[in-house]
Formats: C-alpha cells, structure tokens, sequence
C-alpha cells in the first residue's frame, strides 16, 4: 500500500486552521464521498481505497494517508493535489 505523509507549516490562529481543515473535508465529503470525523485536533477520514488523517500541530498540518491497491497507482497527481489544496488553505 502507497502512503502519503506530508507536514505544511502555516501561521493561521488555531480556530481559522481547523476551520480551513473543515472546509477540506467538506469538499471531500461532497466530491469523494469520505466519511470524516474529529478525533481531538485530528481530522480522521475514510473510504473504500483510503484512509488518513489531517491533524493540526502546532504551526503545522500533518496530512497522512494510507492508499488502496487502485488509488496507489494515482499517488503523485493525489499529493500534488494535497500539496496544492494546502498552499491555497494555509496561505
């Protein structure tokens, strides 16, 4: 299985990062049909193929993922996608 392990620093005030994690998640709900759930600072999520977590650090997102079989072979084009969705949130 392919993983994906990246850390964003960022200087956002912890409740507007949550808040940028949260909006993450809501897009991915809607277009990917992840389930997500809080878990403390975490933001747990999963679906058939993937499973990860978004947790908020102090001066930094911690995004990890495990994928699938399928969802492996698309691992680059997934992380760049993260790496972008991160640069755009914690700006």
């Amino acid at each position: 299985m392919a993983g994906i392990d990246i850390h964003h620093p960022h200087r956002l005030p912890a409740a507007r990062a949550r808040e940028a994690v949260q909006q993450a998640a809501d897009t991915l709900v809607e277009r990917f049909g992840v389930e997500c759930r809080w878990d403390g600072d975490a933001l747990e999520f999963s679906r058939a193929g993937v499973e990860g977590r978004i947790a908020l650090e102090p001066g930094a997102v911690h995004v990890t993922a495990t994928l699938g079989f399928l969802l492996a072979a698309m691992q680059e084009p997934i992380e760049s996608g993260i790496r972008r969705v991160l640069a755009e949130r914690f700006a």
